[in-house]
């Protein structure tokens, strides 16, 4: 299987593929959260449709992008304007293969180009440390993720998406002293 991949804007057209990656995500990626509870993960997909998926595709300040390989989707992320990451999943079969990391630099770089400062997410709690080693702070628990506590996240955007390189990359290339 080839480790490359695509980062593009998503289209209203990507939506049906882009449901059933974000409801396989949650059924399959996230059992450890869910749990199989009925009610939670009811909760949790019953936003997770076609029709809504293609409408926060559509909403001008939603910047929406997808991950492919060869016409498959393989993850998928939606930043708002309002510096939330509303959304970053990613296929099971496709975890750990670099696709989040690129999804989020991606949608860092846009919060930056929209002069967004700090970008927050809520998390459940199988995924939190990956956010945590791109550089988001976990702020503790909240409720808000459909019947499950989460992770309140937040990470200060600096000039460039630089996760895990800090200031020893800036050095690299200037006198600065932070």
């Amino acid at each position: 299987m080839s480790t490359r991949f695509d980062i593009r804007k998503a289209v209203p057209g990507d939506a049906s593929a882009a449901c059933a990656l974000l409801r396989r995500s949650i059924e399959v990626g996230c059992q450890a959260d869910h749990q199989d509870r009925p009610a939670v993960l009811e909760a949790w997909l019953g936003n997770k449709t076609s029709a809504n998926v293609a409408t926060w595709f559509a909403i001008p300040s939603n910047h929406a992008l997808v991950a492919e390989r060869d016409g498959e989707l393989l993850g998928l992320c939606l930043l708002t304007q309002a510096g939330k990451l509303a959304l970053c999943y990613v296929a099971p079969e496709a975890l750990k293969s670099g696709v989040g990391r690129a999804l989020l630099c991606a949608a860092e770089e846009q919060a930056r180009a929209w002069d967004i400062k700090k970008l927050h997410l809520h998390s459940p709690a199988s995924a939190s440390a990956f956010f945590e080693r791109q550089g988001y702070v976990n702020a503790g628990k909240d409720k808000s993720c459909f019947g499950l506590e989460c992770d309140l996240l937040w990470k200060q955007l600096d000039a460039a998406c630089d996760a895990g390189a800090g200031a020893a990359a800036r050095k690299r290339f200037c006198n600065c002293s932070s």
